[in-house]
């Protein structure tokens, strides 16, 4: 989903130049996935409402919300006060529906770690429908940077942290320049489907926009790199060696 870019600029003229991405792709030292339409072929917020019979309420506000511009936090707390699932909700919703992993994701990721590349996972979803991607994946729960759902003692919606980075417009750039400050990171790469990825860069040093389950117009006019498919980033990897 599309909402206001804070910067107020095209990010593509901002970002490296094709063959400055793969030069930094080749040698990177974290990779950043989204989650949503990249790692995983479906939108968990719009599943989960699904599962809740609140499908189209949550699809007409999504639409209203991008129409209108609505900041990223205010979209999604307007989604969910439709939604307002308990903690058993999402559990059963959690077990009723593994995670579809996009083709070949675990392949790169493990080529990736293969070469001591730090992977995470940086979304606008929750981490409590992400944490089973992560591990089908083999990333440390530690690795996951996403939205935390709260309820109250009887199990009941009580809403979301707001306090978290990614619960707001411009989230993912934070977390990537918390990641590069604390890591000390010179290569980190941002991969995703949605403005909000390609907006990360910078601080991330390189963008690859990722059209392999949705192809957001956007990101793929603007992106310097788009890729279709993982196999070309972990062909791309194995060109150097």
């Amino acid at each position: 989903m599309n909402f206001i870019n804070n910067n107020g600029f095209s990010n593509g003229s901002h970002l490296p130049s094709r063959q400055e991405c793969v030069e930094i792709w080749r040698s990177a030292d974290a990779v950043c996935f989204d989650v949503d339409s990249t790692v995983i072929a479906d939108e968990g917020l719009d599943q989960l409402a699904c599962f809740c019979g609140k499908a189209e309420e949550v699809k007409k506000l999504t639409v209203q919300a991008m129409q209108g511009g609505m900041e990223f936090g205010d979209a999604l707390k307007s989604r969910l006060n439709l939604i307002r699932p308990s903690l058993e909700t999402v559990q059963r919703f959690i077990k009723a529906s593994p995670p579809k992993l996009t083709k070949d994701i675990e392949k790169l990721v493990a080529a990736l770690q293969a070469r001591d590349v730090d992977v995470y996972l940086v979304s606008g979803g929750f981490r409590s429908l992400i944490a089973p991607v992560a591990k089908l994946l083999n990333i440390p729960l530690e690795n996951i940077f996403a939205n935390r759902l709260k309820f109250f003692y009887d199990g009941e919606y009580a809403g979301f942290d707001e306090a978290q980075l990614t619960s707001r417009s411009g989230g993912k750039a934070e977390v990537i320049s918390w990641l590069k400050r604390r890591e000390g990171y010179s290569r980190l790469v941002m991969i995703g489907d949605g403005a909000t990825d390609m907006e990360a860069c910078p601080p991330a040093d390189a963008f690859i926009g990722f059209g392999g389950n949705i192809v957001r117009e956007s990101v793929r006019k603007e992106a310097t790199w788009f890729v279709y498919n993982f196999p070309t980033l972990i062909d791309e990897l194995h060109r150097e060696d």
